[in-house]
């Protein structure tokens, strides 16, 4: 079937090979920018601009470290305090020190509306005029909250110490009077020349000067970056590689450095070294960045530039945000509600009181108390009263409890042996207890790809040769088999034995030496490459510009065509261990708008010929008439396509000498021409790479990290969309969509410049509406897909800055700074947002786009506009949003998020420093989400539906009382059970209910990714559940206040005395609730364990004992004023009837909610109700399935598109022509050439 798609090829929009970086820019890019935009007319007066201080560039001075603390290098910190411009190395990731502890985390807690509350309310309880109940009601809990909540601050910040002190006190080598001392990372200083070992870390943004391996080549591994595996090379100068090689050298080495200020550019660096009065540039390839490791290189020497927090590294972190839940963020908006309510509440009891006082309080002469008073002033202590009174509405216990029930959700995460990664003994681990519930709530994931969908290892699978397929299980006589063996290696003494391969068949082939095409096929990939050969003690180690060159050397490798070594100009391979030596006369090198690499090789026998490969689009274009198999191999690459493998086509044509001779002297011209150099390469390229004649195909899987399409088929089936963000190319990008089954062929993808051009028509339509009602209406209403069908997304960084109005803003900020007034507003006509409104309206239009696509596919894009597409979906969907990623460029994405996921067991650990959660494997995260997240989320809702509830119950009898207490801010209960309701009577049962509840197991919740949806609903606790637990509370309160009451009224007890006292009334009423507290409690809970049992029953055994205890005559002895109740308890308790009422209220107060969860669960029951009633019958056919074979993961029909996706970048080649990287450091030069790239000509002159 084929695939429609809304192509983008030939618009004159944004490069999609180019990565922007919108307001990262430094000023000289600015300039560089702008350079096409309109000037100016001539007449108009030019403004002389000055330069600010800001603008001044960044100077070091190599061995100088006073230099930098010279006076026009400080910067003013506050008032007139100043310190240097230049950061030291020390990074500072923790918030308190030994003497800020106390103060900062009590400050910090003390913003917490609720802790500010009952500080204010422990202040009304000392003054004894309002005080109704004792001051410790209120401070033991407030001191339990204060110091838990202290210690778990402590504990966090502990190990940001540690992790920080590990980090700044790693070693390295600096140059310190003359000679190399081992120093501590927070000790270097900018200026300061470091030597840099094999394997160590680099510690700050450092200009390479020297290194061991010839032309001060040093390879890196950028994995802390961009979660990268495969090196990249970096290189000295010139001049410092000839001139800094020993330590005295070294020691006088005072070059001064002028480069751009620091900034979070990962792909640019410009400068320049002024050195014996000479310049020479420095650009990013004379740049080792902080966070890489230094590879394959035994020793170099490097110029620190940027150093701790002004390193790119930690420039590109972001600002580290205070994440809240959504349920934090109602629980204080609902605390506020019930402040209100306990406000009014309070001043109608006060005006109740005051009116009271006037009518029967003032007249009765059994009520005097000796105070002068009136009655408004009594009305106003009244009210000061029930606010005291009333506080257990806004209980102090809820955070406290909350915090305990997210502490060991937490450490469930951290002990599920289901998400630990044996391979790396990698754990998961939350870094973070206060997010947990939000795990529940997820609506939108951003992903990153390399590193984190992929395991960045590329094999290769398949191939097709002369029109025949190879790669699946099949035996050396050809016949194919369902499962096969991988092939024995033995016979080949160079083979990797890590290399897997099914198809016996093709070794049996090249073994016999008869197939000529299949021989050819190989020695291509033994030849046309850019790939570098080291010799260790015996063994041979390949260094490969991109993951997919090394496998495919590796493949021909095995197949005993081994890549042994060059030179400059020459090749040796061995061919079924017969050695020979190719001459290379030119390497047409790799670059996104050819899609090809080309190598032209003259044989031993004086024959000349091309090897070619690339993408099948531009292979066959370029085909001779006269090729063979054309029609089998596209066949071949539609079924490698469907299996979402990474294909190249293999051509070659022979040349004759003259042909070449003429084509030769073009290029040698095109080398050398003066402007346009690349361009001038690509036409000559053109012209030889013509008339191919095709030999076949290979396919390499860009292999996925396990259980990746499954978790992403689940996560949707959730109703969780994902998309990719990643700095990855299109292709490669759009290959790992289908991989993962992100994309199918079903799919109508949009690219940038068809949704530019759709939301450019939105625009300019409302542009066209009248101005009223384009203010009034916020959001389009028609979709921006009418039609039916599937649709993707899939947009580079260039167009998103193009839609985003990113480059507009960048320009715009630049005319102002040049003409030091504001532009002219924009016509309609321009492309340009007329307003702030208008570029508002834009990306709503973009957010709205993209959200109605089944996948979205972000390439090309920085580490800013990473976070900035998050940040936009959070803006106007209103979206939780989770970013999971496992590199430094990552970080961003991750800290903007609401939820942060880091993967670990990696090189890398910054994201993981960033990131809420962090665990080994993509396929973990399904767990997190729909076991976790929802359980967490599942517990949270129901401990604070109950935990209202049972306050509301509990104090609310306190307000039914006021109405026969003559609203005189009387308790209803004893002083001890008010203090003791939530810390130790119905405590326990909730709080279990909060860490173990569970209305499915987690097989069910995996099975049923459905139950996921009311947490993104947020339908468990919103303010509905809040008024129906306050309502539950008031009838509930009712209740336990009035059968009491009307069951002591005109009443006598069995021995003539009348049990009818306050305090008798005082033990029914909290038994009464005690009971009904703690079997509802019961009745809320779905999982039953020993302990939850324990609990309920506990709690009741605990009140009593507690209460014959404190209503014992020998405590009221020792304590007489602190314990009045004395005899009590057993008074009361000893009257049957009082039994029976405590009976009756009980059953009353909890008949409803039986008959109300009756109904619901049989008339309407949720998804979750329906598979519990069922769990029996789908646990068993779980059982079932699991004993069955599970089926392989099934791809997706018969597929036209190009599977293209070919990771290689251009650089390589230049660095095996000019020799550099192969050839030995010669004696001495006449002189140091200024740049580290020359064409390839001149080099050679130089050689």
């Amino acid at each position: 079937m084929s695939r429609r798609r809304a192509d983008s090829q030939g618009s004159l929009g944004p490069d999609d090979e180019v990565m922007p970086y919108s307001d990262d820019e430094t000023d000289d890019e600015l300039d560089a920018s702008s350079e096409g935009e309109q000037e100016e007319p001539p007449g108009a007066p030019q403004p002389e601009v000055e330069a600010r201080p800001s603008e001044m560039p960044w100077k070091v001075k190599a061995n100088d470290r006073p230099y930098h603390h010279l006076p026009e290098f400080q910067k003013k910190v506050f008032l007139c305090i100043k310190k240097s411009r230049y950061s030291g190395n020390a990074i500072k990731t923790y918030k308190y020190n030994v003497l800020t502890f106390i103060p900062l985390n009590l400050y910090e807690q003390l913003k917490r509306a609720a802790n500010l509350y009952f500080l204010a309310l422990l202040i009304l309880q000392i003054i004894p005029d309002i005080s109704t109940l004792p001051w410790y009601t209120t401070l033991i809990p407030l001191v339990v909250v204060l110091g838990i909540t202290a210690i778990k601050d402590l504990v966090d910040d502990l190990a940001r110490h540690r992790m920080d002190k590990e980090i700044n006190n790693r070693k390295c080598e600096v140059l310190l009077e003359g000679r190399f001392q081992e120093s501590k990372w927070r000790n270097i200083e900018v200026g300061d020349v470091v030597r840099l070992k094999k394997n160590d870390f680099i510690p700050a943004d450092i200009m390479l000067l020297s290194s061991s391996n010839p032309n001060s080549l040093c390879y890196v591994e950028t994995a802390e970056l961009d979660g990268e595996t495969n090196l990249k090379f970096k290189m000295g100068l010139r001049v410092t590689d000839e001139r800094l090689q020993e330590e005295r050298q070294l020691a006088q080495f005072n070059a001064l450095i002028e480069c751009e200020e620091p900034n979070n550019r990962l792909d640019k660096f410009t400068g320049t070294m002024l050195w014996q009065r000479e310049s020479y540039p420095v650009n990013l390839d004379n740049m080792l960045l902080r966070g890489c490791k230094i590879r394959n290189t035994e020793e170099c020497h490097g110029l620190v530039i940027f150093a701790g927090a002004d390193t790119k590294i930690m420039r590109n972190g972001g600002k580290t945000r205070f994440k809240r839940t959504k349920i934090d963020e109602l629980m204080n908006y609902m605390v506020y509600t019930i402040f209100a309510l306990l406000i009014l509440v309070a001043a109608g009891l006060a005006i109740g009181h005051t009116f009271w006082y006037e009518e029967i309080g003032s007249k009765a002469w059994y009520l005097y108390d000796g105070l002068d008073r009136n009655a408004s002033y009594r009305g106003f202590l009244s009210f000061w009263g029930y606010i005291i009174v009333l506080n257990t509405m806004v209980p102090i216990s809820l955070y406290v409890s909350v915090e305990v029930i997210r502490l060991g959700q937490s450490k469930f995460i951290n002990w599920d042996l289901q998400m630990y990664f044996s391979e790396k003994d990698t754990p998961a681990k939350a870094r973070t207890t206060t997010l947990n519930e939000q795990l529940g709530q997820i609506e939108y994931i951003f992903s990153d790809k390399t590193g984190t969908l992929t395991q960045n290892i590329m094999q290769f699978k398949k191939c097709t040769i002369a029109g025949r397929n190879y790669g699946e299980p099949t035996t050396a006589e050809g016949v194919t088999l369902d499962r096969g063996r991988p092939v024995d290696w033995s016979w080949n003494r160079h083979a990797d034995r890590k290399f897997q391969f099914m198809d016996h068949s093709l070794v049996a082939c090249i073994r016999s030496r008869k197939d000529k095409d299949v021989t050819e096929f190989f020695k291509l990939l033994s030849l046309c490459h850019t790939v570098m050969v080291d010799n260790k003690d015996g063994n041979l180690v390949y260094q490969a510009a991109s993951p997919d060159e090394g496998a495919l050397v590796t493949a021909a490798r095995n197949f005993g065509f081994v890549f042994l070594s060059r030179t400059q100009d020459t090749i040796t391979i061995t061919e079924m261990d017969q050695e020979t030596t190719y001459e290379m006369l030119a390497l047409l090198d790799f670059n996104s708008d050819r899609k090809r690499m080309s190598i032209i090789l003259k044989f031993p026998d004086g024959r000349i010929r091309l090897y070619c490969k690339g993408a099948d689009t531009v292979i066959y274009e370029r085909l001779s008439p006269n090729s063979r198999h054309k029609e089998s191999t596209q066949t071949a690459l539609d079924e490698f396509a469907n299996a979402t493998l990474r294909t190249l086509c293999l051509c070659y044509k022979d040349i004759s000498t003259d042909e070449y001779n003429a084509w030769a002297r073009k290029h040698k011209e095109a080398q050398v021409a003066p402007v346009d150099r690349e361009a001038a390469l690509d036409r000559v390229y053109e012209q030889i790479e013509n008339n191919l004649l095709l030999i076949g195909a290979t396919a390499i899987e860009d292999k996925l990290q396990d259980g990746v399409p499954e978790t992403i088929a689940t996560l949707a089936k959730a109703d969780i969309k994902i998309w990719v963000l990643t700095g990855d190319k299109k292709e490669t990008a759009e290959n790992i969509g289908y991989s993962c089954s992100l994309l199918t062929d079903d799919m109508h993808i949009h690219y940038g410049e068809d949704v530019n051009e759709k939301l450019r028509i939105r625009q300019a339509n409302r542009r066209n509406e009248p101005p009223t009602a384009r203010r009034g209406r916020k959001r389009p209403v028609q979709p921006f897909f009418p039609e039916l069908g599937k649709n993707a997304l899939i947009i580079t960084g260039g167009w998103l800055n193009e839609i985003l109005y990113e480059k507009k803003k960048k320009r715009r900020r630049l005319r102002l700074r040049r003409l030091g007034k504001r532009p002219p507003p924009s016509s309609p006509q321009d492309g340009q947002p007329m307003d702030d409104w208008e570029k508002e309206m834009r990306q709503i239009d973009f957010v709205d786009m993209a959200c109605e696509c089944e996948a979205v596919i972000c390439c090309r894009v920085t580490p800013k506009q990473k976070a900035n597409v998050v940040s936009l979906v959070k803006k106007y969907k209103k979206a939780v949003t989770l970013s999971i990623g496992d590199g430094a460029n990552d970080v961003n994405m991750i800290k903007t998020a609401d939820i942060g996921v880091g993967i670990s067991g990696q090189e890398g650990m910054q994201a993981v420093m960033s990131s809420d959660y962090a665990f080994a494997q993509f396929r973990y995260l399904e767990r997190l989400l729909l076991v976790h997240g929802r359980w967490s989320y599942i517990r949270m809702c129901k401990f604070l539906r109950f935990f209202f509830f049972k306050n509301f119950a509990f104090t609310l009898v306190h307000f039914w009382y006021s109405f026969f207490s003559g609203y005189s801010s009387q308790v209803a209960y004893e002083d001890w059970f008010i203090t003791l309701y939530n810390l130790c009577y119905s405590s326990l049962p909730v709080l279990l209910v909060g860490l173990l509840d569970q209305d499915v197991n987690d097989k069910l919740s995996l099975k049923f990714p459905k139950l996921y949806l009311p947490g993104q609903q947020g339908t468990l606790f919103n303010y509905k559940n809040f008024f129906i637990s306050l309502f539950h509370g008031i009838f509930v309160s009712l209740i336990i206040f009035f059968i009491p009451y009307g069951a002591f009224l005109q009443t006598m007890g069995q021995d003539g005395e009348a049990p009818s006292d306050y305090q008798s009334f005082a033990v029914v009423t909290s038994s009464s609730l005690i009971f009904t507290v703690n079997l509802q409690i019961s009745l809320d809970t779905s999982y039953w364990t020993f302990v939850n049992c324990f609990a309920v029953l506990g709690s009741i055994a605990i009140y009593f004992g507690i209460m014959f205890d404190i209503h014992s005559a020998g405590i009221h002895v020792l304590f007489p004023s602190a314990f009045t109740f004395t005899g009590a308890a057993s008074n009361a308790l000893r009257q049957p009837y009082l039994w029976l009422t405590i009976i009756l209220t009980v059953g009353i107060s909890l008949l409803p909610v039986i008959c109300i969860q009756f109904l619901h669960k049989t008339i309407w029951p949720s998804v979750g109700d329906k598979v519990h009633r069922n769990r029996k019958k789908y646990e068993m056919e779980m059982q079932q399935e699991e004993k069955k074979k599970p089926s392989a993961f099934q791809r997706g029909r018969r597929s036209r598109r190009s599977a293209y996706a070919f990771s290689h970048s251009r650089g390589y080649a230049d660095l095996i022509s000019s020799g550099r990287s192969i050839r030995r450091r010669p004696p001495t030069r006449a002189g140091p050439q200024d740049s580290i790239r020359e064409v390839p000509l001149r080099e050679a002159e130089n050689i």
